[in-house]
């Protein structure tokens, strides 16, 4: 198997074993927010694996720029896992998923990996697909890109306004300010970054 594809699988698997690794779950069970936000990572590995046993080929880009394209979608699945350890590391308590409905937060946390981007797992997510989509490009990765974009966009559209009308609105509202959905806010003073709650 192609490198750049054997990191991206283990960037996808990574991102499908998310709730057992990181996050606090109440009950054991999963929203359907959980599977629209998680819907494209299966089959994006799917079409990884086909391509890596020989059964999917590109749609388009082959010799020089599909080498360069399989380094770029290689490099975008080696930052992603390195952005996925780095988020929950950053925290000192359990994530709270809110996008469950059941998963009430305990805190508000703007340092670390949160520091410039109010959702880094979302980004990093993005980031896995955008490198799939690079190293085959074809239409079910690029698709699953598609896809993973609008649905990162709709589940963190949704858990926004439940953070801004929490306990903690005030602080989130302030932290909304001055980062980025998914990217760093460009000249916005990020500040020292807390965890705010009790």
């Amino acid at each position: 198997m192609d490198a750049a594809l054997a990191i991206l699988e283990f960037n996808l698997l990574f991102i499908l074993l998310l709730p057992r690794l990181f996050f606090r779950n109440p009950d054991g069970r999963h929203s359907l927010m959980w599977f629209v936000t998680a819907a494209p990572s299966l089959p994006c590995a799917g079409a990884l694996a086909l391509a890596a046993g020989g059964a999917l080929e590109p749609a388009w880009a082959g010799g020089r720029p599909r080498e360069a394209l399989l380094a770029l979608g290689g490099f975008c699945g080696a930052g992603s896992c390195a952005l996925i350890g780095l988020t929950p590391g950053t925290r000192r308590t359990p994530l709270a998923r809110w996008h469950q409905d059941n998963d009430a937060p305990r805190r508000i946390v703007t340092y670390g990996a949160y520091k410039h981007i109010r959702h880094p797992f979302y980004t990093s997510f993005s980031i896995c697909l955008a490198g799939a989509a690079l190293a085959l490009p074809h239409p079910a990765t690029i698709a699953c890109l598609v896809y993973g974009a609008l649905a990162l966009n709709h589940t963190a559209s949704r858990e926004e306004p439940r953070l801004s009308a929490s306990e903690f609105g005030a602080a989130y509202r302030a932290y909304k300010a001055r980062t980025g959905r998914f990217l760093p806010r460009l000249g916005a003073a990020a500040g020292a970054g807390a965890e705010v709650g009790a």
